[in-house]
């Protein structure tokens, strides 16, 4: 080889960085795979959806919790369990096109009436509301029982005390809600055209009709006081401090 052909050797150490480099890119993506572990596992054990805020505590700070859930998400998209995002809480569930094969016996849920239909859905997209918000939309009256049943299913919630006469008990959706129903927020449920193609509206309902916009989280308005213990002992929820049952 010639003197103006010959070759040049690039040496691979620390004074050209690229073995720094090398070694930093390894690091990031050992650790990378072990959030992932960690927070797979975290989902994996628990029976409720876990939320993102809990996961990130568990993880080495300085990590990237949207890109580890979103990494693990697209991992599990094609198999028979999916890592759903349910209200900013991360869940697995069986693959929707495989849900028909799984048969949980025990999970007899009962059929709603008309009734607790329609109260579910005002509460849904009116949140919070009030009972007699819910007796005004629906044009009837309201029965205990009917909320009773929707808040034992675990579907619906007292959010707090509206700040008005007498302090009415709001209500809204919970995070079950939305895990049963598919939804990651509230902003996912049916909108007008998706409500119409389903049958659920009448082609005769006015020019001027909205379908209305459900809250972006579930956070108290500034018209509502949390509920207290106080507030559940006078609803019944709750035995009074000091006393108990024979």
């Amino acid at each position: 080889m010639s003197e103006g052909t010959q070759a040049q050797i690039v040496p691979f150490d620390d004074e050209s960085g690229d073995s720094d480099a090398a070694d930093r890119s390894e690091a990031a993506i050992r650790a990378m795979h072990e959030a992932e572990r960690i927070a797979e596992a975290m989902v994996f054990a628990s029976a409720e959806p876990v939320s993102e805020r809990l996961i990130a505590e568990k993880l080495p700070e300085g990590t990237n919790i949207r890109m580890v859930m979103k990494r693990l998400s697209g991992f599990y998209g094609l198999r028979g369990v999916n890592l759903l995002r349910v209200g900013g809480n991360w869940a697995f569930r069986t693959a929707a096109d495989l849900s028909f094969l799984i048969h949980r016996d025990q999970m007899d849920v009962r059929k709603l009436s008309r009734a607790a239909l329609e109260v579910l859905s005002i509460t849904a997209y009116h949140q919070p509301v009030t009972r007699a918000e819910i007796e005004e939309i629906r044009g009837v009256a309201t029965s205990r029982g009917t909320l009773d049943v929707l808040l034992e299913s675990g579907w619906i919630r007292m959010r707090g005390r509206r700040r008005t006469p007498g302090r009415p008990v709001t209500y809204g959706t919970t995070l079950e809600f939305l895990d049963h129903f598919g939804l990651e927020e509230l902003r996912d449920l049916p909108g007008m055209d998706e409500l119409k193609g389903a049958g659920l509206l009448s082609a005769r309902i006015p020019s001027n009709f909205r379908v209305p916009v459900p809250p972006a989280d579930d956070e108290l308005t500034d018209d509502e006081d949390p509920i207290t213990q106080m507030d559940l002992e006078e609803l019944g929820l709750l035995t009074p401090m000091g006393e108990e049952d024979d």
